[in-house]
This record gives structure tokens, sequence and C-alpha cells, in this order.
């Protein structure tokens, strides 16, 4: 199943690049198909297979030799590993399509807010109504409900601290970032509340962290705005993977 979902994943990943190249522009992620940015020549099927075509063909146009980007097949294998790691994780459920979904919006809005600063309300309120359904239909099958109510009570809490901030810190926090915490809210308190705490402080952790490096490096001032979202998508992610243990940590060696 873990193999399985990792091969699909690696699909998947070629698609993602599309969605991250296109979404944000506006156009439409199936029409035209998959061609060249520099000489517009369609891309051949056996020259779309994911990470083998872009290896054979040396990072390279077939057509007009222009450089591709090793970001294209660097997705599709980081999607394949992701998609492995969440089918370990969640196992064999009713619940593993919709986290497959969930995984795969987080590597979308990771690299879209990256590149252009801003999370697309297509992708963010999508994917909070595939992680509604997902968790009330495994509510409804386990009777888990005071699991879904929990999370649901933990997403809009998240939700309304980055609505919060972006109302009166606009300069610093978006209102995509706040539909995003809905998401990631509600994903890290089924788990329980202390993945919540840990996950939604640790964004503002790795957000200083890494705003301060950039100063120090010189690629950023203290003016400089940073996308809010991939600190957001990483410190829920490895929350869900470590959170409890830190919370459990803090409680027990600090308090």
């Amino acid at each position: 199943m873990v193999l399985i979902a990792g091969l699909f994943g690696l699909l998947i990943g070629s698609f993602l690049n599309v969605v991250v190249w296109r979404l944000p522009r506006g156009e439409s992620l199936s029409h035209p198909g998959s061609h060249c940015p520099v000489c517009d020549h369609p891309i051949r099927p056996y020259d779309n297979i994911p990470v083998v075509s872009w290896l054979l063909l040396r990072g390279r146009c077939r057509d007009c030799g222009a450089r591709i980007s090793a970001r294209y097949p660097l997705v599709e294998l980081a999607t394949g590993v992701l998609f492995g790691l969440t089918a370990w994780w969640v196992g064999f459920s009713a619940l593993l399509p919709f986290a497959l979904w969930f995984m795969a919006a987080c590597i979308a809005l990771f690299l879209i807010d990256l590149e252009v600063h801003r999370l697309p309300n297509s992708l963010t309120l999508s994917t909070y109504g595939v992680v509604v359904a997902g968790f009330a239909l495994t509510a409804a099958l386990d009777d888990q409900w005071p699991s879904f109510l929990r999370a649901l009570i933990g997403g809009l809490a998240l939700g309304l601290v980055y609505a919060l901030l972006a109302a009166f810190f606009p300069r610093g926090m978006g209102w995509g970032d706040a539909k995003l915490a809905l998401s990631l809210g509600m994903v890290m308190t089924w788990s329980s509340w202390g993945v919540l705490i840990v996950g939604g402080f640790g964004a503002f952790v790795l957000g200083a962290i890494v705003g301060v490096a950039a100063m120090v490096v010189g690629k950023a001032g203290r003016k400089s705005a940073l996308p809010f979202g991939p600190f957001m998508i990483v410190a829920a992610l490895l929350a869900l993977g470590w959170g409890q243990q830190v919370a459990d940590w803090y409680t027990n060696s600090l308090i």
C-alpha cells in the first residue's frame, strides 16, 4: 500500500507542477497540455514520465534544448515520498484518500506561497471542505464524533487566531493564512490539543528563525515580507509526527 501510494504520488507530483504554475495565474489546469515554455512544443507522453524523463533528457527540452528546472523532478519525488509516508501513517482506511488530498494541497500551497506570496481561495477552501468531509466520514464509520467535534473546534480556533492577526496586522499576516489555518488546525486537533498548540506555536518559531537567518546573510531586512504559509505547513506536519511528544515533554518537565 505504501509503495502504491508512493508511485501514485509521483504522478500527482507531476500534476502539482502544473497547478503551482497555472493556478496563481488564473490559467486552465487542463488546457493546453504540458508544453515547453521556451519553444512551446507539446511534451510527448514518453517525455512526461515523473523523474525518469527528466533524468533521461538530462534536464533539457528534447526539441529546443532549453534547460528544465530541477524543481520539477524534485516536486515529483517529494510528493511520492510524502504520499508513501501518509499511507503508512494513516493506514488503509476511508480517511486515506482525504489525507492524500490534504498532503497534495499542502505541497501546492507551500510552493505557490513561496513563489507568489499568495494562497488561492480555490485551494485553501476546497481543502478545508475535503478535511471536514474526511473526518466526518471517519467519525460516522468508527463512532469518533468527540474527535470530530474537537477537530472542528480546533480548526475554527486556529483560523480565528490568524483572522485576528490578519485584521490587526495585515502587513505580517494575510487572509489566505487564516483560511489555510482552518484545515491545518483541524488536522492537528484530530490528533490532540497538544499537537495543535505545538504546531500553531511552531509556525511562529520557524518564521522567526528563518527571518533572522535571512537578515544575517543579507537576504532580507527588518521590513521584508516573508510568506508565512510554508512555515504553517511545515510546523503542522512536524507536529503531526512529534507534536504530542513535545507537548508531553513540556508538560512533564516544565509545568
